[in-house]
């Protein structure tokens, strides 16, 4: 059993213990309640004391003067111990945001992206653009953090407690998949439910799409693309998982380089769904655009180990069914 493990499990029976020692309604634990953290600190150090002086006592008969020190330096060894359970605990709370970027207990990290104004879309000379990619200036008013990586298999897990990725065996730093935009939605609710300083959702097609360029206007965020579908595209090769170089698989993320703002695999490896219904671009320039109002479909961005090289461009768009799972689907998500 893990220290964590017992720390609970101690504090548990603590309830049990004084609930039917003093006759008391049992309390339920309440990490943030200093006062029942006191009354369990002291409980476990007066109970350990008793129980090891007695002991002591048994072993050393009438030596009370090494029975004194012997207990004295117990004593010490329990606040000692206390006190590092006290930090472990502690820190498995997010650690704080700064500048840059911020790590939460699950081992994600997120990426700030600062506010600003980008092109959305494609350049009509762009090679193997859709016409569905209408170029247009959007503008994104507040910073957030991107995920600096899709969401693991060993995230998943601790979370949902179950793995439902079809590649099981690529392993804990494998991005999950088969899940659907449902599947999605119930992994977030679970996720802010046991987060206490930070909430997390899905990205916006405008947020993901000004995250992968990260302020490049080419098809990939570090170049133009030059083979369209499954040939050794130089570029895409540096940065992504495709299916001219994936080998039929996903990867373990973070294998391949990352954009100007340290986000990996915004090219390939698995589709990542958007909270946006699938529908048609603006032609205006348009502010904190959140998609369609309504639709059938949720968007998906970035293209997979599955796909075509021109899938996997910053301006490509593709859509599914919000219950449609598969083993090119998984998903990264946002701090606000």
């Amino acid at each position: 059993m893990l220290f964590s493990d017992s720390f609970y499990f101690l504090q548990e029976n603590f309830n049990v213990w004084i609930g039917k020692k003093h006759k008391i309604i049992d309390v339920p634990f309440l990490p943030d309640n200093p006062l029942q953290d006191r009354i369990f600190f002291n409980f476990m150090y007066q109970r350990l004391s008793f129980r090891l002086s007695k002991k002591l006592y048994q072993i050393l008969g009438p030596k009370w003067t090494i029975r004194r020190l012997a207990g004295q330096a117990f004593n010490v060894l329990v606040i000692g111990l206390v006190l590092l359970g006290s930090v472990y605990f502690l820190t498995q709370e997010p650690a704080p945001k700064h500048a840059n970027q911020f790590s939460n207990s699950l081992g994600m990290t997120f990426v700030h992206i600062p506010s600003g104004t980008f092109e959305m879309g494609s350049p009509e000379d762009e090679k193997i653009r859709k016409s569905d990619e209408t170029l247009h200036k959007v503008t994104l008013t507040q910073d957030f953090y991107m995920q600096a990586t899709e969401v693991t298999q060993g995230q998943w897990k601790a979370v949902m407690g179950e793995n439902p990725s079809g590649f099981e065996n690529c392993g804990d730093n494998c991005p999950v998949e088969q899940v659907s935009w449902d599947d999605v939605q119930a992994f977030i609710k679970r996720l802010n439910a046991i987060s206490k300083d930070q909430q997390y959702r899905l990205p916006t097609e405008a947020e993901w799409e000004y995250a992968a360029r990260a302020g490049s206007k080419t098809a990939f965020a570090n170049g133009d693309i030059q083979e369209e579908y499954c040939d050794h595209d130089p570029n895409l090769d540096k940065m992504g998982w495709y299916c001219g170089n994936s080998n039929n698989k996903t990867h373990a993320v973070a294998q391949k380089l990352p954009n100007q703002w340290q986000i990996f695999d915004m090219h390939g490896n698995v589709w990542e769904w958007c909270s946006d219904y699938f529908g048609d671009y603006p032609s205006e320039h348009v502010t904190d655009y959140m998609g369609p109002e309504k639709g059938a479909s949720r968007v998906v961005r970035g293209g997979s180990w599955f796909f075509f090289a021109w899938y996997c461009r910053s301006a490509n768009r593709y859509w599914f069914a919000p219950d449609n799972r598969d083993w090119i689907l998984g998903f990264r998500l946002v701090a606000p």
